[in-house]
C-alpha cells in the first residue's frame, strides 16, 4: 500500500485493505500526533465501537525466577525488594476474582513468575481455575510461561478461553533484553496455544531502548500472528532491574505507538498497560486515539488507576465496558 493521506489511508483500511511489512510506513512517524490519532479514533470507532475491554490481573505466584528479563522486578538476578510467594491458595484468588466481577471486570487473568508453572503449583491453577469456572462469569485467561502444548489444553478444558504471552519487542531486539529464552520460544508458545483453541493475548513492552522500527516490526509480528488483544506496556524503569537507568518514554511517544499499532491491527484490542501514569487524563487520550481496552485495577506498574476511576472515565468519554 503506498503511502496516503491519513484520510484515505482510513477509509481504505475500513473497505478490507491492510497495511503490510513490505509497505514503507515512515508517513506514520511524520504525521502529526493530532491528525494520527484522528484516524486512529476512526479505526477503533468503526472495528471497536465504543466498547472498552477491562481486564485485571492476580499476581499469583512472584518472584525468584530464573530468567534473566533486562525489565523485570520478579527475576532473581535482579535486587528489586519485589515480594515473594509461591502460589497463592484458592480462597484467597476466588475472593479477589469476585470482587473484579461485582466491579465490572470483563477478564481476569492469573499471572505466575518463573519461566514455566509446573508440577503441583500447576495443579492448583487447574483446580483453581475450574472453581473459577463453575462459580464465576469473568473470562479467565492464563499467564503462566513458556508451557507445553499438554498444559495448554489442560488449561482450555477447565475453563480458560484465553493465553496471555507477550512477545515483548521485534525479534531482532529481543537479544538486547533476555538471554536465557528466545524471541522463538514465545512465538511457539503462542502458536501451540491457538493450536489448542486458546485465543492470544500478546503484546510488548516499549521504552526499553529499542528503535521505533523495532515497534513497528513488532506490531507487524503481532498482525501476522492474529493477535486480537495487544497489550501495550510502557517501561517503568525499577531500581535494580537491568534498565533501572532507561530514559523514560515520553507520552507524545507512547500515544503515537498506541495509534500506530491501530493501523497495522484495525481489529485488535489495543490495550493500554503498565506504564499508564506515563499518559495524560489517565489515559483519556489514548481511548480517543487508538487504544479500546486496558488492564485496570491496583496491580504492579499499573497501580494508580482503579477500576472505580476507570468506570467514571469511560462514562465522562461516552464510552462502556459493556
Amino acid at each position: 500500500m503506498k503511502a496516503l493521506d491519513i484520510h484515505e489511508l482510513v477509509d481504505k483500511i475500513i473497505a478490507g485493505e491492510r497495511i503490510s511489512r513490505e509497505d514503507n510506513v515512515s508517513y506514520l512517524l511524520d504525521t502529526p500526533l493530532q491528525e494520527l490519532q484522528e484516524g486512529a479514533q476512526r479505526l477503533q470507532e468503526h472495528f471497536c465501537g465504543n466498547h472498552v475491554d477491562l481486564c485485571t490481573i492476580i499476581n499469583a505466584r512472584s518472584g525468584r525466577c530464573g530468567e534473566n528479563c533486562r525489565y523485570c522486578a520478579q527475576a532473581a538476578c535482579h535486587k528489586t525488594g519485589v515480594d515473594e510467594y509461591g502460589f497463592l491458595s484458592e480462597q484467597e484468588i476466588l475472593e479477589n476474582a469476585k470482587a473484579n466481577e461485582a466491579a465490572g471486570v470483563n477478564r481476569i487473568a492469573l499471572v505466575t513468575s518463573g519461566r514455566a508453572l509446573t508440577g503441583k503449583d500447576f495443579e492448583k491453577a487447574l483446580s483453581t481455575y475450574r472453581t473459577m469456572k463453575e462459580t464465576l462469569s469473568i473470562g479467565l485467561c492464563a499467564s503462566h510461561g513458556i508451557i507445553s502444548r499438554d498444559q495448554l489444553r489442560q488449561l482450555r478444558e477447565v475453563g480458560v478461553t484465553r493465553y496471555h504471552h507477550n512477545i515483548e519487542t521485534s525479534e531482532g531486539y529481543y537479544p538486547e533484553i533476555c538471554s536465557t529464552h528466545t524471541y522463538e520460544d514465545r512465538i511457539n508458545t503462542i502458536k501451540a496455544a491457538q493450536a489448542e483453541g486458546l485465543e492470544v493475548c500478546s503484546g510488548g513492552i516499549i521504552g526499553m531502548g529499542e528503535s521505533w522500527q523495532d515497534r513497528i516490526d513488532m506490531a507487524f509480528a503481532l498482525q501476522e500472528l492474529g493477535i486480537q488483544s495487544i497489550p501495550i506496556n510502557i517501561l517503568v524503569p525499577i531500581p535494580g532491574t537491568g534498565l533501572e537507568h532507561q530514559e523514560p518514554i515520553s507520552a507524545e511517544d507512547a500515544l503515537r505507538t498506541m495509534a500506530i499499532f491501530r493501523f497495522i491491527n484495525p481489529t485488535a484490542n489495543i490495550r493500554m498497560a503498565a506504564g499508564r501514569k506515563v499518559l495524560p487524563d489517565s489515559g483519556a487520550t489514548a481511548f480517543r486515539g487508538g487504544a479500546s481496552a486496558t488492564i485496570t485495577g491496583n496491580m504492579l506498574t499499573t497501580s494508580g488507576t482503579t477500576i472505580k476511576e476507570d468506570m467514571g472515565l469511560l462514562k465522562k468519554l461516552g464510552m462502556t465496558n459493556q
